[in-house]
């Protein structure tokens, strides 16, 4: 009996200890549940108020979307909410591929106006010509309208015939040009050869991106006589607003032999996940030059990335926009989608390029613009200087400590300093004209907007070769050859030390 006394006093001591350390969190929680609910009731009472009470009548599937956009946006700047239109669009461009004419178009003074038709689609066979203006589609007039609704009207299902209203200036009178709408595929990736050096030039990272890639390289290399006759390849990143995670690893992995390609973090340890390259080189060892600048982003920045943790190539240009997050895109009810930032990825040295960006390895600055380009070129060079840490409500970099911080900043203004005796003796860099724009998400938008097409001015320029063509930005190539084919970056080792983020692995 004494035994059980002294238990049971025991066990109402413990309890009395016990009881409060349980209770605490649950009382918490019940707090915390109570104060989310009572948000909600304002919410709500808000919402009805705007019904009742706002000047003019509103749309309750409108108002409702703005503020499920509102708040995934107040999260960081590249989560939102997609419409069933937006969501839509964002497959159509990730899937690379859509029912339209095959066009590329811009708006100019309110009017649509083609920059160029694409190659065997069913605009340049029906006879539309750089310069045209479209002023209406089957019969509806397109001014007024956006670019983005304009589009709208030129998609739709393949075999579909569409009828367009052409303004020419070689012509008297506007003409109508009927047009049996099929599949385009946008080009992720334009190939060529100069000199002994394959050029690259990746626009976007959708799913045509490795597809185009491992062809361009095959259709070069077989058109030089062979891999013995190529010198090394120009991979060209910059503007390039990335995409799809999985296209970015495909490519790293195009050029790597062995070791990790990226990992990602999420909120969970369960969460991560890390991928690897396999075996298998397409430029077969050969040395690799990647062009990077400030409209270099995400995915674009996790292939500079691999591929300069490797050593696999020299990374060249100016610092990369710095986006490290990876979105996923989450269906919801009603056919829209719901855009989450789920974790940070993380370069194969671990560090996070997170609001940092990826430092090149040899800092070449973009070419000053020609004093008689456009307001959109003007544009484009302006909005290159514009980083992922400058965008409002950015993640920080969970990987660096203040220390860290201060000692990357001042190593690129050592490496900024050593560049003023070459800006002064007036030295040019890789230049590559295209005709883009930031927005506030952080992603590269086109100046002009594909309308049932690839990337705008781009596929001009970059075919007439301006700047990128020109053989004096590949001399470097050659003359850093015997270093970069036996992987000795004397070079880049030593720009390195003054450019490159300490390799900082976060715990």
């Amino acid at each position: 009996m004494k035994k059980f006394l002294i238990a049971a006093m025991l066990g109402g001591l413990l309890g009395v200890v016990v009881a409060p350390q349980l209770a605490g969190p649950l009382l918490a929680k019940e707090t915390n549940q109570a104060e989310t609910y009572k948000q909600l009731e304002l919410f709500g009472d808000i919402f009805d108020r705007i019904r009742a009470q706002y000047v003019e009548e509103v749309d309750d599937k409108k108002l409702i979307e703005a503020a499920i956009n509102g708040m995934l946006t107040s999260l960081d700047p590249h989560s939102s909410y997609l419409s069933p239109d937006d969501a839509s669009d964002m497959r159509i461009q990730t899937r690379g591929a859509f029912g339209g004419l095959g066009i590329e178009v811009t708006q100019e003074d309110g009017f649509v106006k083609v920059i160029t038709p694409i190659d065997d689609t069913p605009a340049a066979e029906a006879g539309v010509e750089p310069g045209d203006f479209i002023t209406h589609v089957d019969g509806e007039g397109l001014l007024g309208l956006t670019l983005d609704e304009a589009v709208q009207l030129m998609r739709g299902p393949v075999g579909s015939e569409i009828v367009i209203t052409v303004v020419r200036e070689s012509e008297p009178e506007p003409f109508d040009i009927k047009i049996i709408r099929d599949t385009i595929k946008l080009t992720a990736v334009r190939d060529k050869t100069i000199g002994e050096t394959i050029v690259m030039r990746v626009s976007t990272f959708n799913d045509q991106t490795y597809p185009n890639l491992e062809d361009g390289i095959t259709k070069q290399i077989e058109a030089a006589g062979g891999i013995e006759n190529i010198n090394g390849f120009v991979v060209d990143l910059r503007n390039n607003p990335g995409g799809l995670l999985s296209q970015a690893i495909k490519v790293s992995d195009a050029f790597l032999e062995k070791g990790e390609i990226v990992s990602t973090r999420g909120r969970a340890p369960e969460d991560g996940d890390r991928w690897n390259a396999r075996t298998g080189d397409l430029a077969q060892g050969k040395p690799i030059v990647v062009l990077i600048n400030g409209g270099s982003a995400s995915a674009s920045e996790i292939v500079a990335g691999a591929l300069q943790d490797h050593r696999r190539a020299i990374v060249v240009g100016t610092k990369s926009f710095g986006k490290g997050s990876v979105q996923t895109i989450m269906p919801v009810a009603g056919d829209g989608a719901m855009r989450l930032t789920t974790a940070r990825y993380y370069t194969p040295s671990g560090r996070s390029i997170q609001a940092l960006g990826v430092s090149p390895d040899i800092i070449v600055e973009q070419p000053r613009k020609d004093p008689n380009s456009t307001e959109e070129d003007t544009a484009e060079v302006e909005g290159a200087t514009r980083t992922e840490a400058d965008l409002r409500g950015s993640l920080d970099n969970d990987s660096l400590s203040d220390a860290d911080r201060e000692q990357i900043e001042q190593e690129r203004a050592r490496a900024e300093e050593a560049l003023l005796p070459r800006r002064a003796r007036g030295a040019r860099g890789f230049g590559f004209c295209e005709a883009r724009r930031r927005d506030d998400s952080g992603h590269g938008r086109h100046a002009c907007r594909r309308a049932d097409v690839g990337s705008c001015a781009s596929s001009q320029e970059y075919d007439r070769g301006d700047l990128l063509g020109s053989k004096r930005h590949y001399d470097a190539i050659a003359a850093t050859k015997t270093s970069l084919g036996k992987h000795r970056l004397a070079l880049a080792e030593e720009t390195t030390k003054a450019t490159r983020a300490p390799g900082c692995r976060a715990e």
